[in-house]
C-alpha cells in the first residue's frame, strides 16, 4: 500500500504546475484525498480537500480560486492544479487519502517559485 506524490519543480511566478497523487495497492476512489504543504520555516498548511462521496471539493483561503483538486479513477490519481503560483506557495506539498479507520500519507514533493 502506497501513496505517491510527484510534479513538483521549480516555475517562475505566475506560471502553473499539476501535483499527482497516486494510489498503489488500494482504490483512491472510496478515500477522501487532499493536500498539505510546508513552507520552510513555517508550520504545516492545509491546502484542498477532495470528498470520497460525491467530490466535493474544498480550499484554504489562500488557494481558493487559482487551486483545482480533482480525480482520475481509471488512474487511481487524484490532481491538484495549480495556477498563478507565487513566492508565497514555495512549500513542500504532502498527499493523504483518508477514510475510517485508515490515512495514508505521500512522501512529498517540492514546489518552489521563483524567479
Amino acid at each position: 500500500v502506497q501513496l505517491q506524490a510527484s510534479g513538483g519543480g521549480l516555475v517562475q511566478p505566475g506560471g502553473s504546475l499539476r501535483l499527482s497523487c497516486a494510489a498503489k495497492g488500494f482504490t483512491l476512489n472510496y478515500y477522501a484525498v487532499g493536500w498539505f504543504r510546508q513552507a520552510p520555516g513555517k508550520g504545516r498548511e492545509w491546502v484542498s480537500c477532495i470528498s470520497n462521496s460525491d467530490d466535493t471539493t474544498t480550499y484554504a483561503d489562500s488557494v481558493k480560486g487559482r487551486f483545482t483538486i480533482s480525480r482520475d479513477n481509471a488512474k487511481n490519481t487524484v490532481y491538484l492544479q495549480m495556477a498563478s503560483l507565487s513566492p508565497e506557495d514555495t512549500a513542500v506539498y504532502y498527499c493523504y487519502a483518508r477514510r475510517v479507520l485508515k490515512e495514508y500519507w505521500g512522501q512529498g514533493t517540492q514546489v518552489t517559485v521563483s524567479s
